[in-house]
């Protein structure tokens, strides 16, 4: 046989087992990539929740006529925050995040939207309004 036709024989096949190695790592870093996003972006929303869950607390806590103005931020992605008698729930992305308010007496249930401001006040019945 000729050695010349060997060696590339040799060539190819190196080539080919580098490939079949390579390609699956390339898939695995890209989607450990997304992950990463996908958990800051995650994070990110669950701070926002907890700050609301915590303005509603604060004003809870205090005496009637206590008030509290809050602004949510306005990232690139649209969200939005349901208020309900015990709990916070905001959805985004087709992602659902909650959280429990304890001891609230919250008034009605309210929608709260991204970029927006909120006055939450504690009125003369011990309830809970966002307006």
């Amino acid at each position: 046989m000729d050695d010349k036709g060997f060696i590339s024989i040799e060539y190819l096949f190196a080539l080919f087992v580098i490939l079949i190695i390579t390609i699956p790592l390339l898939f695995l870093s890209q989607s450990t990539i997304e992950s990463s996003l996908n958990m800051e972006d995650s994070v990110t929303h669950r701070a926002i929740l907890d700050d609301v869950a915590n303005s509603i607390s604060q004003v809870n806590s205090n005496g009637e006529g206590y008030s509290k103005h809050i602004e949510l931020p306005s990232d690139e992605r649209y969200y939005e925050i349901t208020v309900e008698k015990n709990k916070l729930t905001m959805e985004y992305d087709g992602k659902k995040g909650e959280t429990l308010l304890s001891l609230s007496n919250v008034d009605a249930k309210y929608k709260l939207y991204s970029g927006r401001s909120y006055m939450i006040s504690k009125n003369s019945d011990g309830k809970i309004v966002i307006t």
